[in-house]
């Protein structure tokens, strides 16, 4: 998956390739310290959940790094972002404080919903990042009013919206596709293909094999895009973006990439076979890619290493703030709950 040729063209749109990338080593190494923050920050959630500290769902992110990474890299201020309940990557992607997004998923006063959202709803209107959402493509639609509020406003802010394989035949997708298409909204539709809706292939349940290419009906434009390759992504979301910004309408991209853990932490994942996800780490790991890329490009091996022990050490403190942190008091179960018109 990772090394072969994996874009697409449609509705006309020209196919950019990834041996056009132009990422400086700087832009290597940011890369590298984002796609590792969200790999250590989502394996020690997941031993927080193991310990019984985190509570509900956990959804991991351990895999899908590149994805977001490269399309943040993309974005300026003011963009939105909106996705489902794997949504710790983004979070963090987006810039919102390890300790606050750790908090959270512990349940505790110091997060980012005062401890009450846990994993699946968090928000940043610092950030504009507009929750995970627990519904499946429930938040589709709402990255289209994110959309519409941005071109009402006359500005040239896109929306991000991030949904799975297994949401791409929601109802309420097509009607989203629908409705920017109809109205040219400023959005990027972010199909997060990881091969597996909880534990059911993509082949066993969608007709369409191509998901780029669903929103053809409505003349919106897809690309197919190697998920597991940063630079790729980058790239991709670049032309996508850029369509968007020009008041040219939405764009689609299926990003085929792949999650090493199971749909949330409960799931063994025993529906694949364990050559599979071996196979995937070993050879198309999007973190060790842009290790070698930094290491052919002379970057020391000490340095990576430097970045590697910053994170550690963001990630641990991270952890012994959520665990400090105290849980709400009883009177917040009714604040941030309603808004009275």
């Amino acid at each position: 998956m990772g090394d072969k040729k994996t874009s697409g063209t449609g509705a006309g749109v020209s196919n950019p390739d990834r041996t056009n990338a132009t990422f400086t080593t700087d832009e290597l190494k940011h890369a590298f310290y984002d796609m590792v923050l969200i790999r250590r920050f989502e394996e020690r959630a997941g031993q927080l959940y193991g310990m019984g500290l985190i509570g509900g769902f956990c959804h991991l992110y351990i895999g899908q790094e590149a994805v977001v990474v490269g399309i943040q890299m993309e974005l300026k201020q003011g963009d939105k972002l909106i996705t489902s309940y794997r949504d710790h990557g983004q979070m963090l992607a987006a810039g919102m404080d390890p300790r606050g997004v750790m908090a959270e998923l512990t349940g505790r006063e110091g997060g980012y919903s005062r401890g009450k959202g846990g994993s699946m709803h968090m928000f940043s209107r610092e950030k504009h990042f507009y929750g995970g959402h627990g519904i499946v493509g429930a938040q589709v639609a709402l990255g289209i009013g994110l959309a519409f509020a941005n071109k009402y406003r006359g500005t040239d802010e896109v929306s991000i919206a991030y949904f799975g394989e297994g949401a791409s035949n929601q109802g309420q997708v097509y009607e989203s596709f629908n409705l920017a298409a109809l109205h040219k909204l400023p959005c990027v539709f972010v199909i997060e293909n990881n091969h597996y809706g909880m534990g059911t292939s993509v082949e066993r349940s969608s007709a369409s094999k191509q998901l780029w290419r669903n929103g053809e009906p409505w003349g919106i434009p897809g690309r197919k895009v190697d998920g597991m390759d940063v630079e790729a992504v980058r790239l991709a979301a670049q032309e996508a973006i850029a369509y968007c910004r020009e008041g040219k309408g939405p764009f689609l991209l299926e990003m085929e990439t792949y999650r090493y853990r199971g749909h949330s932490m409960s799931d063994p994942a025993k529906y694949r076979p364990r050559s599979e996800v071996d196979e995937m780490r070993k050879n198309h790991d999007p973190i060790d890619r842009v290790r070698r890329d930094l290491l052919s490009s002379g970057v020391d091996e000490a340095e990576l290493k430097a970045i590697e022990d910053k994170v550690k050490a963001i990630v641990v403190d991270a952890a012994d703030f959520a665990q400090s942190s105290p849980e709400p008091d009883p009177s917040e179960l009714w604040t941030d709950v309603l808004v009275e018109g």
